[in-house]
């Protein structure tokens, strides 16, 4: 039996009661939505996911923390020939994002609703053709910033389950992030592909703006998005 690493968790797991549709979302739709055994209670031996029986060997992405979900759907509507699995502690966001699930009618979810640190360990090398972390917590009291994604204890790992080529995207307001994920992405294997100003003032051409976004803006915080692709 593998050892479980001990790992801190600093976010919200659960926020104001739940709605009785969403406890009900989360009753009948979430287990058939799970990429397979991710917990350490169900794969203690931390063996890989078949990511090829259960997807069938269609192109693999990943969000990281996906919030209330509009982004997961949106480009799993628009993009229905790949398959996207989606990682998010905080069960009010699972649950918000289930009933959009119903509401889009999108087959090509799947939900891991936990810590994304242990759905990457069962994820397969090079299996991940596409990753999202879109305004992740920013922490921003320097005591704090060792909590951030952009730190090697997440990075590594997430550059182990992409593939050569694969592209990584990250949607930030906040400037000391930008900084910190400039400074970390590239060491963990990815080149920034940004040419020019636009490339990081200016969203993707497929993007959705989420309610995150919309507040930040309101606040008058602007946003960044930032594009690197995986070494080889």
């Amino acid at each position: 039996m593998t050892k479980r690493p001990h790992r801190n968790f600093y976010g919200r797991i659960k926020g104001k009661t739940l709605k009785d549709s969403q406890k009900t979302y989360l009753a009948e739709d979430l287990a058939a939505l799970s990429p397979g055994p991710v917990s350490w209670e169900d794969n203690p031996e931390r063996a890989p996911l078949d990511l090829k029986a259960l997807f069938g060997g269609r192109p693999v992405w990943l969000e990281v923390g996906f919030g209330g979900g509009e982004h997961l759907v949106h480009q799993a509507a628009a993009n229905p020939d790949v398959d996207i699995i989606g990682a998010e502690p905080y069960i009010n966001g699972v649950a918000m994002l289930l009933g959009k699930i119903r509401r889009a009618g999108v087959d090509n979810l799947s939900v891991h609703p936990g810590d994304a640190r242990d759905l990457m360990d069962v994820l397969p090398d090079a299996s991940i053709a596409r990753a999202f972390l879109l305004y992740p917590d920013p922490w921003p009291k320097t005591r704090h910033h060792r909590r951030r994604f952009v730190t090697p204890e997440h990075l590594e790992p997430l550059a182990r389950v992409m593939q050569p080529g694969a592209i990584l995207r990250v949607a930030t307001d906040i400037p000391d992030y930008v900084r910190q994920t400039l400074e970390e992405v590239p060491r963990a294997g990815f080149e920034w592909l940004a040419e020019g100003p636009q490339d990081w003032r200016v969203a993707w051409d497929d993007w959705i703006s989420t309610r995150y976004e919309q507040k930040a803006l309101r606040e008058g915080r602007v946003p960044h998005y930032l594009t690197f692709q995986r070494k080889g």
